[in-house]
């Protein structure tokens, strides 16, 4: 799908959707992740590489005591890596909610591996 067919507003209506749709206990889990749209990842990835979400901290298994002052964890969706690798707005939006049930797997945790295993 082009980067052109969904504008940023769209897919971050995307994305708060399939936040929503989360269950609860999911939601009380990540009420103090920053979760963040944008049109691409600040770095690249590598070569042959296409980011589409990110999770940037650390994960509730290895969490200690918040620091005060330290920056919020953060999970990021990228809107023209995911919209290039779908066809569809339907691929788009079960796109959009994998990427986000990924990046909360790392919240929570769960390694690349395991993730994998499980269709995320």
């Amino acid at each position: 799908m082009d980067s052109e067919a969904m504008d940023l507003d769209a897919f971050e209506e995307l994305v708060s959707r399939a936040y929503a749709a989360l269950p609860p206990w999911v939601q009380r889990s990540m009420a103090d992740v920053a979760l963040l749209v944008g049109d691409r990842p600040s770095s690249s990835p590598g070569p042959g590489r296409l980011l589409l979400g990110c999770f940037v901290g650390v994960p509730r298994t290895r969490r200690g005591r918040r620091v005060p002052g330290s920056p919020p964890d953060r999970i990021e969706l990228y809107r023209v890596p995911i919209l290039r690798v779908c066809r569809s707005r339907e691929e788009v939006e079960a796109k959009v909610s994998m990427v986000l049930r990924h990046e909360i797997g790392h919240a929570l945790g769960i390694g690349e591996e395991r993730l994998r295993e499980l269709g995320y």
